[in-house]
């Protein structure tokens, strides 16, 4: 499946609605979050419910997006990852890294308030 991406604002936070694959073939989130950040945003929710695999291209994404923000002043957490990606972020201990809600209004809310 083709990843798609879906973005919407709540507050003064983007939220990024992601479905599909995020992987080595697929790099439009990347492209898309460093156009956010070069029109001025800094507060994010990646929002992983619709994400049925993530390979580590894709866990090299979020890295490299989550690096980004910080380098921008901005914050990003991330919502709901089903648990084969939840299981992805404990084998590679990028849980310690990512802040995961399970609950929108509380990613946003910890988004907006967050100071990098």
């Amino acid at each position: 499946m083709t990843l798609m991406i879906k973005q919407r604002a709540v507050s003064e936070v983007v939220v990024l609605d992601v479905t599909g694959r995020l992987w080595i073939l697929d790099l439009p989130l990347r492209d898309l979050m460093n156009g956010l950040l070069a029109d001025g945003k800094r507060h994010f929710v990646v929002n992983l419910a619709g994400v049925d695999y993530m390979d580590s291209s894709g866990l090299g994404q979020l890295v490299s997006i989550w690096t980004s923000i910080r380098n921008k002043n901005g914050y990003l957490t991330l919502l709901n990852p089903s648990k084969r990606v939840r299981r992805l972020f404990e084998i590679t201990r990028l849980h310690t890294v990512f802040e995961v809600f399970e609950q929108e209004p509380a990613a946003v809310e910890k988004a907006r308030k967050a100071k990098a």
